[in-house]
């Protein structure tokens, strides 16, 4: 693995980002993938933050209330076409998504929270502020189109304390 500063994939990360990543959390044994389409990636409080959302319907969001530390897998070669559909559509409340999908979690380097081997770029982070949505603050279309049975996110904000590349 070759450790790269959070921003040399932004355009990699950027371009993945609406077909798909893993964003998984861990907690006391017990570790979930989801799959995202949204996330964003900066400089906030002097610090790389990689911000991303949660819906408080997941099981991912358990697990993130508890280790606040997440990990973002991302495919970058071969297709995961079929696992990231899986990932995004089952719940970890019912199934062991990896071992449905086919994913080794493989155990990152700063955070207890594994990444999916079987992914090209890695970024790890350490909640440092969360923030539930304020639906009376949402633009009305977003709310229509996004939210019809207000099942909203809570946005976590993770400093992002590795990221590196498959080599």
């Amino acid at each position: 693995m070759k450790d790269l500063l959070f921003y040399e994939p932004l355009k990699e990360f950027m371009e993945q980002i609406p077909g798909g990543a893993f964003l998984t959390a861990g907690y006391n044994g017990k570790a979930n993938t989801m799959t995202i389409g949204w996330a964003n990636a900066g400089i906030i409080w002097g610090k790389p933050i990689l911000m991303v959302m949660v819906r408080y319907s997941r099981y991912t969001y358990e697990l993130l209330e508890k280790s606040k530390e997440f990990t973002v897998s991302i495919p970058l070669s071969g297709d995961l076409k079929k696992q990231l559909a899986l990932c995004g559509s089952k719940s970890g409340k019912d199934i062991d998504k990896f071992k449905e999908a086919g994913l080794s979690p493989v155990q990152g380097k700063t955070v207890a929270a594994p990444i999916i081997k079987e992914c090209d770029l890695f970024y790890e982070c350490k909640v440092v502020y969360q923030q539930a949505m304020e639906p009376a603050l949402l633009k009305t279309d977003i709310k229509e189109n996004f939210y019809p049975g207000g099942n909203y996110h809570v946005l976590y904000y993770g400093e992002i304390a590795a990221c590196y590349k498959r080599e």
